[in-house]
């Protein structure tokens, strides 16, 4: 499927309330964002796994090049800034190239991933998709950003862990071969959330105690009772508003959602996983992406995760990479073990 920030449940919640309460440019951008999130389906079997750098000793650096959609639902629309060239003046093109620079300095300053493949593959992202669209989107090749609809939710670019969390999902696909479904494809939202909490507190400089932990932070028109789209360290906490409703993520394996819409609860669930990433990071301290994020990112391009991963197999992997990085009787590791079993994941 087309990996997307905002999960269908709430797009359906949106739209019929919405109607409910007579707002109909928010009901039109609701179902339309949806209409487009269930038709829609990206090339995940078409792209090979990328499984080892090889670098050579060619300069990295980022390729860029933002595109302008006009309001239309055609890709990938004119480009209007490629890299190295001065801002545009215009917030989503400058707020999406400065995203994607913040993105790229994670993976390669931390993890010496040279762009979402691993081997310098250009960075693409559109801007101003659609008519009030109230999404952004992977779709297997570029990032992809509405506007909002102005009432509900702003445009997505400005968020950087909206930014963070979109190129994330091109690094998983890259990096593994996760199915979009059931646990598994909870583990690949999670997977993205974690990129963009990383991003942000990447370009921050911020400790793991310090951060919000929020996914989706300044989305949220004034009007909506509500942070963010999802709380990796509070999942359920993130709104309570009488058009959104509540957030209904889990936070723990006792309240696991069984359903089959949502590709079998993927936004859904992924609040267990993500909860056990905030509390091991904020258990080992410092700075998230030298401790937690380098065994999540261990673990992800091991080449070792099946495709129908479920939570258990892959903490286990995570509790592997730690032993890998720090030792067996390390304190990093006991702080990931623990943090998997307060969430009710036993590593498999």
């Amino acid at each position: 499927m087309r990996c997307a920030i905002v999960p269908p449940y709430l797009l359906a919640r949106i739209a019929a309330g919405a109607e409910e309460q007579h707002r109909p440019v928010v009901a039109q951008a609701a179902r339309r964002a949806l209409a487009e999130t269930d038709a829609v389906h990206f090339r995940r079997q078409s792209v090979q796994p990328f499984r080892g750098q090889d670098f050579g000793a060619a300069p990295r650096s980022p390729r860029r090049t933002i595109f302008d959609a006009e309001s239309t639902e055609t890709l990938p629309g004119i480009p209007v800034r490629r890299e190295g060239d001065p801002p545009e003046g215009d917030p989503a093109v400058d707020e999406a190239y400065d995203g994607l620079g913040s993105v790229y300095d994670l993976l390669l300053a931390e993890y010496g991933r040279d762009s979402v493949d691993g081997g310098g593959m250009p960075l693409l992202a559109t801007v101003h998709y659609g008519e009030e669209y109230d999404n952004a989107f992977w779709d297997g090749e570029r990032m992809v950003f509405g506007d909002g609809d102005g009432e509900v939710f702003r445009r997505f670019t400005v968020s950087l862990s909206v930014i963070g969390h979109e190129v994330g999902h091109g690094v998983t696909q890259h990096a593994a071969e996760l199915r979009y479904e059931g646990q598994s494809g909870a583990v690949n939202e999670s997977l993205s959330d974690v990129f963009g909490a990383l991003v942000e507190q990447h370009r921050l400089r911020q400790e793991a105690s310090a951060a919000s932990w929020l996914i989706g932070a300044g989305l949220f028109l004034e009007q909506v009772n509500g942070v963010a789209l999802r709380s990796m360290v509070a999942p359920g906490t993130a709104y309570d508003d009488p058009l959104l409703g509540a957030d209904p993520q889990p936070a723990h394996m006792a309240d696991y959602v069984h359903t089959d819409e949502d590709d079998g609860g993927v936004h859904i669930n992924s609040g267990i996983p993500n909860r056990a990433f905030s509390l091991a990071a904020v258990a080992i301290g410092g700075y998230a992406w030298e401790g937690t994020g380098a065994a999540w990112y261990d673990a992800l391009t091991s080449g070792a995760l099946p495709r129908d991963c479920d939570f258990a197999t892959f903490a286990a992997a995570t509790v592997s990479a730690a032993s890998g990085r720090w030792g067996r009787a390390s304190a990093e590791r006991e702080a990931i073990l623990d943090a998997w079993r307060t969430v009710g994941v036993e590593p498999a």
